[in-house]
C-alpha cells in the first residue's frame, strides 16, 4: 500500500494524460517496482536505476508473470484499504473509473523517506513516462512481452472482477 501512495504521490508531476484506471495503475505500480523489464537500451536510464538501487540480476525477475498475477490480484484490496482511510480518492473519468490521492494521501506519501522510497519515485517517473506513451491495448501486449507471459496470466485479472 506505501507503493501505491508513492506511485499516486509522484503521478501528478508526470502530466499523465491517459486515465489512471485500475489495469493501467497495476501495470505502472508492478514495472516501477521491477523497471529492467520495461527498460531496453537506453545506457543513461540504466545507469539512473542502478544509482537508485535496483539490479538487472535480481531473482525476482525470473518469476515476473506470477509475480504480476499475484500482485494484480491483492491491487483492488490495497486500493480499497486506501480508500477506507480516506488516502485515496475515486472518481469517474469517461468509461473508467480512476484513482488519486486525497490530500491526507498526498501528505502522508510525503513523510515516506526511506531509500526504498527514494528509489521507487524515480523508478516510477521512468517507466510511467514511458508506459504512458502506450495505449491501452498496446499496453497490454507489450506487458505480455515483457512478462514472457501466456495471455491467461495477464487477463486472468479481467475475469475475476473486471478491471474498471
Amino acid at each position: 500500500m506505501g507503493r501505491l501512495l508513492l506511485l499516486l504521490d509522484s503521478l501528478p508531476e508526470m502530466a499523465s494524460a491517459k486515465p489512471l484506471h485500475l489495469e493501467r495503475l497495476g501495470y505502472y505500480d508492478f514495472f516501477a517496482d521491477s523497471p529492467f523489464l520495461v527498460v531496453e537500451t537506453d545506457d543513461a536510464v540504466k545507469r539512473r536505476l542502478l544509482l537508485a538501487g535496483f539490479s538487472e540480476r535480481s531473482l525476482s525477475y525470473h518469476s515476473s508473470a506470477q509475480r504480476f498475477t499475484n500482485r494484480r490480484a491483492r491491487l483492488q484490496h490495497d486500493l480499497a484499504l486506501l480508500t477506507a482511510r480516506g488516502l485515496v480518492e475515486v472518481s469517474a473519468d469517461g468509461k473508467h473509473i480512476t484513482f488519486g490521492l486525497t490530500e491526507k494521501g498526498s501528505s502522508l506519501a510525503g513523510k515516506l523517506k526511506t531509500f526504498y522510497a527514494d528509489a521507487f519515485r524515480s523508478s516510477a517517473e521512468i517507466v510511467v513516462r514511458q508506459l504512458n506513451r502506450l495505449s491501452d491495448k498496446a499496453l497490454n501486449e507489450r506487458a505480455r512481452e515483457w512478462l514472457r507471459a501466456e495471455p491467461f496470466l495477464v487477463e486472468i485479472y479481467e475475469t475475476g472482477g473486471g478491471a474498471a
